[in-house]
């Protein structure tokens, strides 16, 4: 073997002209040509919009707008998730808001220019892909070209001579390729083999995930619905739109497309860690639930767990939030049950302080037979410090020493006003304090059993021995998410497949010199610079050089190369791209 030339910068203009169809690009990704402006015509300046649209640019700077058009949707409060933080946003912002709205900044994600970026990267992705899938389909279709006239002028390069015939290194060269999984042909006086092909099908595979991914982002965003239930120990929920506390869904959402499904809350439990640092923190978190799906469904029992949601259909439960309700009783003057009810109230801290409302709407009359509501403030403490902590703070999330306190009104509670109201805050507006001996707001704090009778034979209220908990259920469906997920994956094996695969051709020429010995010339050319296509051609020349036996030393020393060269090394000095013949 005489010389291994891997050095020396790419060809130029000129050489490639030599190099003919072997020199050609080895991508689908399309030339970039001198801009041609149409002079007139309504078609020509089509075909130049057409042009821009899809070329790589353009599809980049319209992701990159898509991303910044994203920030201000998960920093401005959005219509279509709370209305409650966009309208204390125009309040207490009215000059701004007014500009928010203008430009659709509390709906982004549905406004107009959002929208028209969107479809924009849409049509640019796929103008962009067609053309080159084709392209590619041509070329897996298609045979290695043959080598160019002088293999000298490729980067990576190397020659020797042997006592082998022509058709003997051809053939070697043919099997030698096919086995390190070449695409190769016998093609005029050379072997040509190209490989790599995994490197376009990756980079097409990483675009077409790109369009799926839109879709389904769009499809879910169009789609998709999203509520929240409280739920009590003992009742059921069933998934229709009145049922849930709050809902919210897509502009293309419709009730009909609800998963019919409805499930009872049988037991929730929860256990927490009693010493250490992580005192307090939830150990075991899980609600047992019967569900059937559909009017006849049979019913069906599971657990939903933090994360593990239940799933039914399209239909996702999740398990959010968890709480307690005391089951409190109300009785007027002469001892009629009034209010009989597990009252949920909200976790204000980790150890589940609570507070709340508890409302007497019917059926009450005061000592006088009038009829009246009846409103308590409540606050509930699982674990109670004692008179001793100087709070009503809970000190553990368990029920180890559960107090509920409990401050009492009459009067017109304004539930008839068709104003909507909480249920966890009690409008004082038309209300008026139970006093005490002391003229004071009358409140007193519970014991499970215990009960406290109100002023003046106005009744009484009991705090039951039974605690019952509370669980919060988020039903999300969303349609498009795993579409999403396979296009993030496909997307993400893409790109490494373009960024980590090189494709590369070979060829080896074997021609019968002047003095009857065969001159054997191998080259490779790569898609850009890279260390892998010289050593992978000196590997390749090696293994080559092992099947096809030397030729002895030529007379003149001066003339000969190295007489045992290392196969696949670089034995000549060039300087400037010069090769030593």
């Amino acid at each position: 073997m005489s010389k291994t030339t891997a050095s020396g910068p790419a060809p130029s203009a000129a050489e490639n002209q030599d190099l003919g169809e072997a020199g050609a690009q080895l991508s689908t990704a399309p030339t970039e040509e001198p801009p041609h402006l149409p002079s007139l015509g309504v078609i020509g300046w089509a075909r130049w919009f057409w042009r821009q649209l899809t070329s790589m640019r353009v599809a980049l700077l319209l992701l990159l707008l898509l991303s910044l058009g994203a920030i201000p949707g998960s920093l401005i409060p959005q219509s279509g998730q709370d209305e409650t933080k966009v309208a204390d946003f125009r309040t207490n912002n009215p000059t701004l808001g007014d500009v928010y709205d203008k430009l659709g900044l509390f709906h982004v994600y549905s406004s107009v220019w959002f929208s028209a970026i969107y479809i924009l990267l849409f049509i640019s992705l796929i103008g962009c892909i067609v053309p080159r899938t084709w392209q590619f389909v041509g070329q897996l279709r298609g045979l290695p070209p043959g080598a160019p006239k002088r293999l000298t002028r490729l980067p990576a390069h190397t020659t020797w001579r042997t006592t082998a015939e022509p058709e003997q290194v051809h053939t070697a060269a043919l099997a030698l390729l096919k086995k390190r999984r070449f695409r190769a042909h016998l093609t005029g006086d050379s072997v040509a083999g190209e490989k790599g092909y995994l490197r376009e099908l990756g980079n097409l595979l990483f675009h077409v995930a790109l369009i799926v991914m839109l879709v389904a982002f769009a499809w879910g965003q169009l789609y998709k619905s999203e509520g929240n239930k409280l739920v009590v120990e003992g009742d059921g929920f069933s998934n229709t739109l009145t049922q849930y506390d709050d809902f919210k869904s897509g502009n293309l959402f419709t009730a009909d497309d609800l998963v019919p499904f409805s499930f009872n809350l049988k037991k929730f439990t929860g256990t927490y860690e009693r010493t250490g640092p992580n005192k307090g923190t939830p150990r075991t978190y899980q609600a047992a639930l019967d569900y059937s799906t559909g009017p006849y469904g049979k019913d069906q029992k599971d657990t939903v767990k933090v994360n593990h949601p239940l799933e039914i259909g399209d239909s996702k439960v999740y398990l959010v939030s968890h709480g307690y309700a005391p089951v409190i009783t109300v009785r007027d003057g002469k001892g009629e049950v009034v209010y009989d009810s597990a009252v949920p109230l909200l976790p204000l801290d980790a150890n589940v302080t609570s507070s709340g409302a508890v409302k007497v709407l019917d059926g009450y009359r005061n000592p006088q037979g009038k009829k009246e509501q009846l409103g308590f403030n409540a606050f509930f403490v699982p674990t109670f410090g004692g008179a001793a902590s100087g709070t009503m703070l809970s000190q553990f999330p368990a029920l180890d020493h559960p107090v509920l306190a409990l401050s009492a009104y009459h009067g017109d509670l304004g539930a008839d006003s068709g104003i909507p109201q909480s249920v966890y805050q009690m409008d004082k507006t038309n209300m008026k304090e139970f006093k005490d001996s002391k003229g004071k707001l009358f409140k007193k704090l519970l014991r499970p059993g215990e009960t406290m009778k109100l002023p003046n034979g106005a009744g009484s209220v009991t705090f039951g021995k039974d605690i019952k908990e509370w669980a919060g259920f988020q039903v999300v469906q969303a349609p498009g998410s795993g579409w999403a997920l396979g296009g993030a994956i496909a997307a993400i094996g893409g790109l490494a497949a373009s960024l980590f695969i090189q494709r590369r051709r070979v060829w080896v020429r074997a021609v019968q010199g002047a003095d009857g010995v065969t001159v054997v010339e191998m080259a490779g050319l790569g898609r850009s610079e890279s260390a892998k296509v010289p050593e992978e051609l000196g590997d390749l020349a090696g293994s080559l050089y092992d099947e096809t036996p030397a030729a002895p030393e030529a007379d003149d020393p001066a003339d000969s190369p190295d007489p045992d060269p290392e196969p696949g090394t670089d034995t000549s000095v060039p300087a400037e791209g010069a090769e030593k013949q």
